[in-house]
């Protein structure tokens, strides 16, 4: 039996993130690119990805739009990696994060997570796979927390 590739990816994202965010994060005229084998690889909206599929788990990596949605549906500190300031730029442009800059992060999150690093106000910064847990994040003084996979800005 066909699924229907909206249905499938919705209940990856409830999975992954907590019940109903699936609805949140992929609205029904999304659009799909399929892998040769016809197994959905990126999930699109409007143009901007919002998500891709990883093939090695199954799991999703956010786009920076799928993030700012993500951001939207789970309210502080849901899947979020506060920052200090001074190292907002760096991390915007795509630099990982240190644990030393980490100023909170969710108790939730284990490692290789999707999480989502923010800065002040719960100001979007990027998109990125931790490398520690929320509580290892916060104990740590040295290397890397969070791995960025995509900045907000584009370079």
């Amino acid at each position: 039996m066909q699924h229907n590739p909206i249905d499938r990816v919705r209940v990856i994202a409830d999975y992954q993130f907590g019940q109903g965010v699936g609805r949140s994060l992929f609205p029904d005229e999304c659009n799909f690119i399929l892998s040769r084998t016809g197994r959905v690889r990126q999930i699109m909206f409007r143009g901007d990805r919002l998500a891709t599929v990883r093939a090695a788990d199954g799991r999703l990596t956010l786009g920076i739009a799928g993030a700012r949605i993500l951001q939207q549906a789970l309210s502080p500190p849901g899947y979020r990696v506060e920052v200090q300031m001074d190292v907002a730029d760096f991390i915007r442009q795509g630099k990982n994060v240190f644990s030393r800059h980490v100023l909170s992060a969710d108790p939730a999150i284990r490692a290789e997570d999707e999480v989502l690093v923010v800065g002040e106000g719960d100001e979007l910064l990027a998109t990125g796979a931790a490398v520690l847990s929320g509580q290892e994040m916060l104990v740590f003084n040295y290397g890397v927390a969070v791995k960025v996979r995509q900045g907000t800005i584009r370079t």
